[in-house]
């Protein structure tokens, strides 16, 4: 890599001790990248701090393949630890940590935020009928209704544990560590396999030089 200022060198180092699964090196293109997004054309006139909302949803469709409105800005939220509405670099570096490789455990919390959609620790039926409502297409506006409620309330019977008509964050993991494909039950969130070694191929091709 590079030669670096102390500053960066020292932002580098504290990063690296407190993403769990990026290295020294993988932090310093993490940051560069991030850079690079910043530099490219924004609203005129406005400072640019983050990543805002539209272009952090152009990264989630273009280069992850997450393409669902919801799911979209419920990602961002999940990024945006501090509710500033614009994801900054350690959120950046700290959001794909678990995106890109977090363990089974972080990434079924990080689902399971996606789909609380208002923050309130549960995923009721409705919220289960707000992201699953347009997962019928072809069907007639009832025949959709009929469906995604019938749809919801398969789901329910099998990851509703306690049986309260809602699903915890422990009924959520006790059904993902059952079923590993019920971490995306409500849409898709994480990118697959292939789309992760492509941005990482990307992002870190430098430290193959």
């Amino acid at each position: 890599m590079s030669k670096m200022s102390s500053v960066k060198r020292r932002l580098i180092e504290t990063m690296s001790k407190q993403v769990e699964h990026f290295n020294k090196a993988e932090v310093e293109c993490l940051i560069h990248a991030f850079n690079g997004l910043l530099s490219e054309p924004t609203v005129p006139g406005r400072a640019v701090t983050g990543l805002d909302r539209s272009k952090f949803r152009s990264i989630l469709q273009n280069t992850f393949g997450i393409t669902d409105d919801i799911v979209m800005d419920r990602v961002f939220w999940t990024f945006d630890k501090d509710n500033d509405s614009v994801i900054g670099m350690k959120e950046w570096i700290e959001g794909l940590s678990v995106f890109l490789r977090g363990t089974l455990e972080e990434q079924i919390k990080y689902c399971f935020q996606v789909y609380d959609l208002n923050n309130d620790g549960d995923i009721s039926r409705e919220k289960m009928y707000h992201m699953l409502k347009d997962c019928l297409p072809g069907l007639s506006s009832e025949e959709r209704d009929e469906g995604v409620k019938d749809l919801v309330e398969i789901t329910l019977k099998k990851m509703d544990h306690n049986h309260d008509g809602r699903l915890s964050l422990a009924d959520f993991q006790q059904s993902v560590r059952e079923e590993n494909l019920l971490r995306q039950a409500f849409g898709t969130c994480l990118p697959d396999f292939t789309r992760i070694v492509t941005f990482e191929q990307h992002v870190f091709q430098d430290l193959k030089q």
